[in-house]
């Protein structure tokens, strides 16, 4: 599956991860599937850009990346199973 989607803008709250896709569909996914997110200071997760032409988003405080288009196919798989 190959689907084209730039971020562009990324927010967390107690619940969610919400990334702002700049065809301005909004992803949310639970933070509970991100454990280093999880344990993160908001200063840290506030600290993120955009990487791979805008396709992922990295904390570089944290070492962690995530690509968009994993977030749309997890979610895209919980909603089949």
């Amino acid at each position: 599956m190959s689907i084209l989607a730039k971020g562009k803008s990324v927010h967390v709250d107690d619940r969610y991860l919400h990334v702002e896709l700049e065809d301005g569909r909004i992803i949310l996914t639970p933070m509970s599937w991100y454990k280093e997110l999880q344990e993160a200071s908001l200063k840290q997760l506030s600290n993120y850009e955009f990487i791979c032409l805008g396709s992922g988003v990295e904390w570089p405080e944290l070492d962690y990346h995530l690509s968009i288009e994993s977030m749309l196919v997890a979610d895209i798989e919980k909603k089949a199973a």
